[in-house]
């Protein structure tokens, strides 16, 4: 079995696997107002677990195999696709970071720059970093590989920043200040380059695919991320096969393949329960007051909302919604109706999340199955454990020379 084949098979199994159980991951928790499945099995397990257990269960894969696997035949048999495929990556033969160039860079962030680096194959093209912030990436890879490397950033100061630093260390590193969206921000890319993007989102990674393609990059080195951060409102895919199995993603689908988290602390957590909470507490009193029970979503908003008082909250949602509230609600008695629905979205959320891991997979394989159809030779790997980042698939792709 070639490559290409391994690939795309293991596309049609994620894809087959993700239609099968779609009812279970492709969903609005918030909208449900009780366990959305007819699975008595299924809803039994879920309300036996303890509230504190569920926590632990939706960070822990063994813990989600233990609890579910009876419920979803082939779901966890997909992490041994990435297992096999991550098996032989290379972990040593890099100089240790010395702490003068390190400064400035989180621990987590450079352990995640450091396994990017190692999984890099031999080559003595120019590198260039997409999206490249304060260029701590190429920076590091500069001096590790004694290689130049162009940074190409939209936000100006951050180019200023990186490339201060490049001149304090004598590092040979470029910085262009381009929307990497724009035709300005392609015109960096050139057939002899190994490009590099270690979390780029959405878009800017799409992006950076399709220009590469199309210009001829040699080398690719692609970790995507933020895969809802897309101009259009459902997901559109790059691969013919893709095309052929689409599963149709909305950006909500999409933010599933995100929503995992490990560096969340306790106060962090604390915040994101209020949050759902509050949200599903305004929606009771909406519903009360309109006597419409769907659900209508709410922006995005600052965590330090959820320090505060639930009655300003609600206030601004129902701004947001043209809402007229009452002098004097109760907001304790919503404030219950709210932590009830939550108790329920919990149970809800734990199974949904059990599809994170698939969905990503689904998205990036039709990344690399693209890449594949487009003449280049790809690996798909996991370049670190998960503890370092949740975002820890790598496309490794090259392109092969054309044949007469």
């Amino acid at each position: 079995m070639t490559d290409t084949s391994a690939l795309q098979q293991a596309f049609i199994d994620c894809s087959a696997l993700l239609q099968q159980y779609r009812a279970y991951w492709q969903l609005v928790p918030f909208a449900c107002q009780q366990l959305p499945w007819q699975n008595p099995a299924l809803q039994q397990q879920l309300l036996s677990l303890p509230e504190q257990q569920l926590s632990a269960i939706d960070q822990s894969p063994a813990l989600q195999h233990q609890h579910f696997d009876e419920f979803f035949s082939g779901l966890f048999a997909l992490n041994d696709y990435l297992q096999a495929a991550s098996e032989a990556l290379a972990t040593g033969g890099l100089k240790p970071v010395p702490f003068w160039l390190a400064n400035g860079i989180g621990g987590r962030k450079l352990e995640q720059i450091s396994a990017f680096a190692a999984q890099l194959p031999s080559s003595q093209l120019p590198m260039l970093e997409w999206c490249a912030g304060k260029g701590h990436l190429g920076r590091l890879l500069a001096w590790q590989f004694q290689r130049p490397v162009t940074s190409i950033e939209w936000q100006q100061q951050l180019c200023v920043d990186g490339s201060a630093l490049a001149t304090q260390f004598a590092i040979p590193q470029r910085f262009v200040n381009a929307d990497v969206l724009t035709a300005q921000g392609s015109a960096v890319l050139a057939p002899q380059q190994q490009v590099l993007a270690l979390h780029a989102c959405g878009q800017l990674h799409i992006k950076l695919l399709q220009q590469a393609v199309t210009i001829g990059c040699q080398q690719l080195n692609v970790v995507p991320c933020c895969y809802h951060l897309i101009p259009d409102e459902h997901y559109q895919p790059l691969s013919t096969l893709a095309q052929q199995h689409d599963l149709v993603l909305s950006q909500h689908d999409l933010k599933l393949a995100v929503q995992g988290q490990v560096t969340a602390g306790a106060r962090v957590e604390k915040l994101r329960h209020t949050e759902v909470q509050w949200r599903l507490a305004y929606q009771a009193l909406r519903a009360e007051l309109t006597g419409d029970h769907n659900y209508r979503p709410l922006a995005s908003v600052a965590k330090h909302w959820f320090s505060g008082e639930f009655a300003d909250f609600a206030r601004w949602a129902a701004g947001q919604h043209q809402l007229s509230l009452p002098a004097a609600p109760d907001w304790q008695y919503y404030l219950q109706q709210g932590a009830k629905h939550a108790a329920l979205v919990r149970r809800i959320e734990l199974v949904r999340h059990l599809f994170r891991r698939p969905l990503e997979l689904w998205l990036v394989l039709d990344r690399a199955v693209y890449l594949e159809q487009q003449g280049y030779q790809v690996q798909l790997s996991a370049f670190c454990d998960y503890q370092v980042t949740p975002r820890n698939l790598l496309i490794k792709a090259t392109r092969q020379p054309a044949t007469a």
